[in-house]
């Protein structure tokens, strides 16, 4: 346990956190939405500071990210707890627990890894980042970001799979350490995000535009899930706020929904609506679109925006490239590629 860093004392002995857009309120005994903040005495104490609850070498493009270090491998871990509740989370096992009272007593879970640990352990699998995923990594900030300042000073790369639901001073904390950042923009409504989620969707947004403006790579990720975010209107809207607002070389995933968590009834989503919001995002002039947890899809594959050659061939997490030191090797395009 740890002492939060973004959070502020109440005259009437509750505390406020500052950490993500919920700002929660609580009092002494109580935990906040997350589950993994809780006031002891008027301190507001991370749960799970050096406690890791999954932990994984991963291809980096697993994460995904297809443009950053391509071919190469992240040291990946996460904690429990998450700051949103979605009906579709696909890892549900980790973020819901704290909140479900799932095999959850609230400290002395997961195994004991601290930042030097950690950092120590990627250099040692020749791992060329750190990735802050599998739960939301907002929810261990604390941890996180002491994570990332040793990983930059022994020349890791750090990276987040997240939300975005941070705050504004919780982004302005990782931004000095954050080299590239894959947001969920799980949908372009308000009653999806509020529905399904349990949060808000502006944040998000807002976000995805301060982590552009701040240089660090960005990759969004959509979970196509039947009959609630796959309509052509909102896939549309999707589309031409990343070409508008974040720029057409931001990639943007398209992934496949499986049955899970409090959605098990639901089907998985058919092939044809990943091709067909795929093709609204090459409309609305994307310049690299992905299909996800589809396998052995050409849609994995990047492709040269103006010759259209194939530039990175995906399969099963093996790649090969194509590319000359980054450029389209038969029309000499700059492909947006971080090598480095």
């Amino acid at each position: 346990m740890k002492e939060t860093i973004l959070y502020e004392k109440l005259k009437d002995g509750r505390v406020k956190c500052n950490t993500c857009n919920h700002r929660c309120i609580v009092k002494d005994g109580e935990h906040g939405i997350c589950g993994v903040r809780k006031d002891e005495n008027g301190k507001l104490i991370s749960l799970v500071y050096g406690k890791v609850a999954a932990i994984n070498v991963d291809p980096i493009e697993k994460k995904p990210f297809f443009h950053f270090l391509p071919g190469s491998y992240a040291f990946s871990f996460g904690t429990f707890g998450c700051n949103f509740a979605c009906a579709f989370c696909q890892n549900w096992t980790l973020s819901q627990p704290p909140k479900e009272n799932f095999f959850w007593h609230d400290v002395n879970i997961g195994a004991d890894w601290l930042p030097v640990k950690i950092v120590s352990e990627a250099l040692k699998r020749d791992c060329q980042s750190i990735a802050y995923t599998y739960n939301e990594p907002t929810v261990f900030l604390e941890y996180a970001l002491d994570t990332m300042k040793i990983a930059r000073e022994a020349g890791l790369k750090n990276v987040w799979v997240s939300n975005g639901y941070m705050t504004a001073e919780a982004l302005d904390l990782i931004s000095p350490y954050l080299d590239a950042c894959n947001i969920d923009l799980k949908s372009f409504s308000e009653n999806f995000y509020n529905r399904l989620c349990g949060g808000k969707l502006e944040p998000v947004l807002e976000n995805i535009k301060r982590i552009k403006k701040a240089g660090i790579w960005l990759e969004l990720t959509t979970l196509l899930i039947p009959d609630e975010n796959d309509k052509v209107a909102e896939l549309k809207k999707i589309a031409e706020f990343i070409f508008n607002k974040i720029g057409a070389e931001t990639p943007w995933h398209i992934s496949r929904f499986y049955p899970a968590y409090k959605m098990k009834e639901s089907p998985a989503t058919d092939i044809r609506s990943i091709e067909k919001a795929i093709k609204i995002g090459k409309q609305a002039g994307l310049k690299y679109v992905y299909a996800g947890n589809v396998p052995g899809s050409s849609y994995e594959n990047t492709y040269c925006p103006r010759c259209n050659g194939i530039i990175v061939e995906r399969a099963n997490y093996i790649i090969r490239r194509f590319d000359k030191d980054g450029a389209c090797p038969r029309c000499k395009t700059k492909i947006d590629l971080i090598l480095e």
